[in-house]
């Protein structure tokens, strides 16, 4: 949930820029290829929207972008040279710099800055990188002709260090880009601007296969469409807070489009069940009206101070790590085990609820509903029970959960997301069908053209054979830089709350404008409710 996604962004990004090399590759300007129809196990009945159609309608806007011309070019630029912002000196002392020395005294207000004017001879993508020494790990902020594009920590250890950005889009001519040290003091040489020579390495190559191979027909025709559609479009999807889909209706109101995937957050009942009936009868109406169905699982703790916040709960899932294999047994055998002394409270609390959680999942599996799966998200993080104990216990959970609910229950249904967003919470690759990050900006608005660095992060991490998808976002990507800059994520979901409504009713543009969500949805490159129902005829 978003108060604490922008430390799981930072986690990614930060793996991204400084560690990872991140590359745009292939461009994309024609997205006509329609991806195979899906199987469809029941007719599916049309019901009319229940929000008022937008005022207007618009046209279908085509993947457009300036035309790339890839040269072999490069330029150092002193940071002496360049524009100053503040109480900056230049000096002489550390070994090592280039020109006639280097910039510093930025202090830790965040207030200083060295804006570097940059002349490129081509449209294309370029790697950025900068030159700094910093006793201290500083986070720096840039931004292009006054837009935010990233940011990244520094080194260390004292000594000047490339840091470099990766496939930048720039276009022909001037340029100004700036670098803004936010909480310490840094040493700036030079930025040094060079074409990227990596941007063929990103690519679309999931063959659609499943790692359940007891996956039902759903779940197989549902991943091969997935597969099919993957570098083609950007499928639509949008969380759902409540069971009446009004944000899915505001999306409607103002683009004239639905997405395509509901995302719906399921619990487990701590007392009354109707919640949870009401909210899988909401899924299935979702899906029986041509949609995408999936759930995700912020996990209340199963214990007496019971949240999904580490800090907020008196649950530690180290102390229900186990040797013990108990994922296929049932609750009379794991009952017996806690009573013998061999397995923990903890332990058994944790099969209650996953079999809770199973339940609700069976239900969408007997109605014949394809879910897209996302269990225990951000587990990188601390601030998530599931994640607070380390990666060893949160893959020792994910497999639990992964065995028992394709073993022990047979939920053939399920196409698994894994969201760990690390290398350490990576789980083994025959658990999981698509890798996913969620995606919050600081100062967020209209930022879509910023997410190529996770895609490319991401798929680094996890390989080109799995699909790569972003299961959070407060503003939606931008379709035209995503084909731009080769980083087509097979889906996105738009966060609730003012991420997309204002409280009264309407639309809120706090992190995307309007006529940003209008373009997305109505883009060429984008798939929405009406274009999948009709290539799900076909």
């Amino acid at each position: 949930m978003r108060e604490h996604l922008r430390k799981g962004l930072c986690l990614l990004t930060a793996a991204v820029t400084a560690a990872v090399p991140v590359s745009c590759g292939k461009k994309k300007t024609s997205t006509s290829e329609p991806p195979v129809q899906i199987a469809e196990t029941e007719e599916v009945t049309t019901v009319p929207p229940t929000a008022a159609p937008p005022s207007e309608t618009y046209p279908e806007y085509p993947v457009s972008f300036p035309k790339i011309e890839e040269k072999d070019t490069g330029n150092l630029y002193e940071a002496e040279n360049a524009t100053l912002r503040g109480q900056l000196t230049r000096e002489y002392d550390k070994d090592n710099y280039s020109g006639e020395g280097y910039i510093t005294g930025f202090g830790s207000s965040g207030s200083s800055s060295v804006t570097f004017g940059v002349e490129t001879p081509t449209n294309q993508h370029y790697d950025l990188s900068f030159s700094i020494a910093s006793g201290r790990k500083v986070d720096c902020l840039v931004s292009i002709n006054g837009s935010p594009l990233t940011a990244f920590k520094t080194t260390s250890d004292g000594k000047f260090t490339q840091i470099t950005i990766h496939g930048v889009f720039l276009t022909k001519g001037h340029s100004d880009i700036e670098l803004r040290p936010q909480n310490g003091n840094i040493c700036l040489d030079y930025l040094k601007l060079e074409n990227s020579d990596t941007l063929g390495k990103l690519g679309y190559e999931a063959d659609g296969g499943l790692s359940n191979r007891e996956a039902g027909d759903s779940a197989k025709a549902l991943m091969k469409f997935l597969a099919d559609s993957y570098g083609k479009y950007i499928i639509t999807g949008q969380y759902a807070a409540d069971n009446d889909n009004s944000e899915l209706d505001t999306i409607y109101s103002v683009t004239g489009k639905y997405p395509v995937i509901r995302f719906a957050d399921f619990s487990v009942p701590k007392g009354s069940y109707d919640e949870s009936f009401r909210r899988v009868d909401a899924c299935e109406e979702w899906y029986r009206n041509g949609g995408i169905v999936g759930v995700s699982w912020y996990w209340q703790s199963p214990s007496e101070k019971s949240s999904v916040y580490a800090d907020e709960s008196d649950f530690v899932l180290a102390d229900a790590v186990t040797d013990t294999d108990i994922a296929s047994l049932d609750q009379e055998e794991i009952r017996g085990l806690y009573g013998e002394g061999k397995i923990t409270r903890q332990t058994y609390s944790l099969i209650l609820d996953i079999d809770n959680m199973a339940g609700q999942l069976t239900q969408l599996r007997s109605k014949g509903v394809p879910v897209l799966w996302r269990p225990l998200p951000e587990g990188s993080g601390s601030w998530y029970w599931w994640g607070a104990s380390g990666s060893k216990a949160y893959k020792w959970l994910w497999q639990l959960m992964y065995e028992r609910f394709t073993g022990y229950f047979g939920l053939d249904n399920l196409i698994w997301i894994w969201n760990g967003q690390s290398k350490d919470t990576l789980v083994d690759s025959s658990t999981y069908d698509i890798a996913a990050a969620d995606l919050y900006f600081k100062g967020e608005r209209d930022y879509g053209d910023r997410f190529y660095e996770s895609f490319a992060g991401l798929q680094k991490l996890v390989g080109k054979d799995k699909l790569i998808a972003i299961s959070e976002c407060g503003s939606v990507p931008d379709a035209d830089s995503s084909f731009r800059d080769n980083s087509v994520w097979s889906f996105f979901a738009l966060w609730h709350g003012d991420c997309v409504e204002d409280g009264n009713g309407g639309y809120s543009d706090k992190n995307t404008s309007r006529q940003a969500l209008i373009r997305l949805y109505n883009s060429a490159g984008a798939l929405t409710l009406d274009k999948y129902k009709e290539l799900s005829k076909q």
